[in-house]
């Protein structure tokens, strides 16, 4: 299995860069790219990946994790959600914080960022990490990639709710996410309709996302 210590902690510092930008600053109120959800609050969940994986990767779990990571999307309530009020997709967490201010939320994820370095680069970090909030156990490896594709796709929301270019991230970092959107997009669409998103502009699905 692909080890992804460093492309996390390479995502990890992309992200803070544009999280920390003025333009986030400026706009924290106002409303993101994502209904229902402001700009800060929008850059407190995208920051929360990094605080989320400095809290887990300490603490070991005696269970028996998942096969993938594509099972935790699989098994995952928001993903199944049909509303935006639905419960699985509760937003309190992310406005509590939100309400905290940039400058707090900018030195959570800093602090962040670096624990998980430390934690990646020193041993610290356990092979089987424990999702208490879902109900099930990830190998490391599939942690950091789920929380790599929240990053990914979030950082593109927040870069166009504050009307600035999406950064970009480095392969290692990029593919891995792209393929796993991929996986879950041909579950739910079927292949014919992602080949015809990709390769034909005058038949492309009205959808094809991966959640």
């Amino acid at each position: 299995m692909d080890s992804y210590d460093d492309s996390f902690v390479t995502a990890a510092h992309v992200a803070l860069d544009l999280v920390t930008r003025p333009e986030v600053a400026a706009r924290w109120e106002a409303p993101s790219a994502l209904p229902e959800m402001t700009v800060g609050m929008l850059a407190c969940h995208l920051g929360r990946q990094s605080v989320r994986a400095a809290e887990l990767l300490p603490v070991s779990s005696s269970e028996a994790p998942l096969r993938e990571a594509a099972e935790h999307y699989r098994r995952a309530t928001w993903v199944r959600a049909t509303d935006l009020d639905d419960p699985a997709n509760d937003r309190s967490t992310d406005e509590a914080e939100a309400s905290q201010g940039f400058a707090v939320m900018r030195d959570r994820w800093a602090e962040a960022v670096g624990s998980v370095g430390r934690l990646l680069g020193d041993g610290g970090a356990v092979d089987v990490v424990a999702l208490p909030w879902q109900g099930w156990s990830l190998r490391r490896p599939d942690l950091l990639l789920t929380r790599m594709v929240e990053i990914v796709v979030h950082a593109d929301d927040l870069a166009r709710s504050i009307d600035v270019p999406t950064p970009p991230f480095p392969d290692d970092v990029f593919l891995p996410v792209l393929h796993l959107l991929a996986e879950l997009a041909t579950e739910r669409h079927g292949q014919a309709a992602i080949i015809s998103a990709l390769s034909r502009r005058e038949r492309m699905p009205e959808t094809v996302s991966a959640f």
